[in-house]
């Protein structure tokens, strides 16, 4: 049959009256042993990539490779990680350690809920950014209504004598952005009659509220106007030890990356802190706790509320909303209309259409892991504002494997449905 000027496909010819062609599509079991035979060609290409030749540049390879995950880690934030592993393998961080951390705060900030603060900090710490960056803004300033209705953006939780018990916990992702720490969950739970709100960028010192937000023209000096003298986190690393006990939730953050790990217990996440009931092995230890009936269950647990439950701040979120809608015309006014801003925000509005925003058709947005592609976002343009890489090249290499490998399917390479990139991701 070689060579074959046209495709072949498989034909049967049915001649003689009466025959019939049984077919087996996986109804039942094949003679042939399918399962192996997969097993040994997945392992001959895996074999065939693991005796690509390399030669002489080895050490080359060795360099490029430690460099990629110096940079991996330097791009989320691993600062401590990242200084160890420059050390061992004798590589340069191309990023100052302050500047490391000060993204590494602002990330925390951005997935703790608290995106007023990050975007104080991002104004200070990096000023014309976000004027440079309407989209960023934008979406900065949707996000944050989104955590006031959620009740976890200081500008509400301020307003509450405790912190309600909204979806404030952050159980990280195994994909892009790295897990993060705790950030500080007693740190909002002033008075409702107390004068301030402390929100761990600023001094203690009375802050105004955000009256006005930040646009193209203004941002600048409306940051500068409403705060005390600009923080540089740079120059207060060596204090923040006695600090981070009453304005930040990093005491340990230059001796320990584990503070990117959200602790479950700062953010309740609507569990009950001190239920009496007690598992075992995962079972009830009394038959009788089964029986409790749903009544009880709900009284129990105390029902989310929209800006928990405050009536002022309640009224803030209102009013940001106004000044989110002012601020969505003047972009249209300045660049024309952006389909992406005006779902963005028609998205966000209708969370108020419901009594329970988080049992809606658009709840998911209440959802923590929501903030992760604004995280993500506003980290890629503090770097690229630094002259830096917006994504790790390891990131870019990944994506260039798997493209690599939907091309070769679309070509009809077959060996190419063997290889999978997460087979070498551990």
């Amino acid at each position: 049959f070689l060579p074959s000027q046209s495709n072949l496909y498989p034909t049967v010819g049915l001649q003689t009256p009466g025959e019939i062609v049984d077919a087996n599509f996986g109804q039942q079991p094949f003679v042939f042993d399918i399962e192996d035979y997969m097993r040994e060609w997945r392992a001959k290409i895996q074999s065939t990539i693991k005796r690509f030749p390399i030669g002489d540049r080895l050490g080359e390879w060795q360099a490029m490779l430690q460099n990629m995950v110096s940079s991996y880690l330097v791009h989320h934030g691993y600062c401590s990680t990242a200084t160890a592993f420059a050390r061992v393998t004798d590589t340069t961080i191309q990023e100052e350690q302050t500047s490391i951390k000060n993204r590494q705060r602002i990330q925390k900030l951005v997935l703790a809920g608290r995106v007023g603060e990050a975007i104080e900090a991002t104004q200070q710490l990096y000023p014309g950014l976000l004027e440079h960056n309407p989209n960023l803004l934008f979406m900065l300033k949707c996000r944050q209504f989104v955590e006031m209705v959620n009740g976890t953006d200081s500008e509400v939780r301020c307003f509450s004598a405790r912190s309600p018990r909204s979806q404030d916990s952050y159980p990280g992702s195994a994909s892009l952005s790295p897990r993060h720490g705790s950030t500080n969950s007693h740190l909002h739970s002033t008075g409702a009659d107390s004068p301030t709100c402390s929100n761990g960028v600023m001094s203690t010192k009375s802050k105004q509220s955000h009256s006005k937000y930040p646009t193209l023209s203004s941002s600048s000096s409306s940051s500068s106007s409403s705060s005390p003298s600009s923080v540089n986190y740079s120059e207060s690393n060596s204090t923040d030890s006695t600090k981070s006990q009453q304005h930040s939730s990093t005491s340990n953050q230059e001796t320990s990356d584990s503070e990117m790990e959200m602790e479950a217990e700062h953010y309740p996440n609507g569990v009950l802190e001190n239920s009496s009931t007690r598992i075992m092995n995962g079972t009830y230890k009394h038959e009788e706790i089964l029986q409790t009936d749903e009544s009880s269950m709900e009284d129990s647990c105390p029902q989310r509320q929209l800006c928990g439950g405050n009536h002022a701040a309640t009224e803030r979120m209102i009013q940001f909303g106004r000044e989110l809608q002012i601020l969505s015309e003047q972009l249209c006014r300045e660049y024309g209309k952006n389909t992406m801003h005006k779902k963005m925000l028609q998205d966000a509005f209708s969370l108020l259409a419901y009594s329970d925003p988080w049992n809606c058709p658009v709840g998911q947005q209440l959802d923590p892991i929501q903030r992760e592609p604004v995280c993500a976002a506003l980290n890629s343009a503090i770097l690229e504002s630094q002259n830096l890489p917006k994504q790790p090249p390891l990131m870019l290499a990944l994506g260039q494997a798997s493209e690599c490998l939907r091309l070769m399917a679309r070509v009809g390479l077959g060996s190419c449905s063997f290889a999978r990139v997460d087979d070498y991701l551990h």
